[in-house]
């Protein structure tokens, strides 16, 4: 069984909390802001290998492996800035799902 999503939020804030030891000091928002647009362009990449748009012979594994690895570095960012700004992203993400079921029910979907 894996672990759940306020486990994974535990674990990755341990993980900043270790890099903060050796980059000097923690990054504010901008910081991750940064570098979730950094780890966006990266996953962009590997669906563009893996969708054929560039022209590209290399393991197919091995795009698969890269393209989850960019996806789970994306929601890590996303966890710095709730962290950062002190929300319960798993609160939110629910809300967020509960609202958008009330809208789709508002229009007989």
């Amino acid at each position: 069984m894996g672990l759940r999503f306020a486990e994974m939020q535990e674990m990755y804030s341990g993980i900043v909390k270790r890099f903060n030891k050796i980059e000097g000091q923690p990054w504010q928002a901008q910081g991750a802001m940064i570098e979730l647009t950094k780890q966006v362009g990266e996953l962009a990449k590997q669906v563009m290998l893996k969708e054929k748009y560039y022209a590209w012979t290399g393991d197919e594994e091995e795009v698969k492996e890269r393209l989850g690895n960019e996806m789970a570095d994306v929601i890590a960012q996303v966890m710095r800035l709730a962290e950062y700004y002190q929300i319960d992203l798993e609160q939110a993400f629910i809300e967020a799902r509960e609202d958008e079921e009330n809208y789709l029910r508002s229009r007989n979907v």
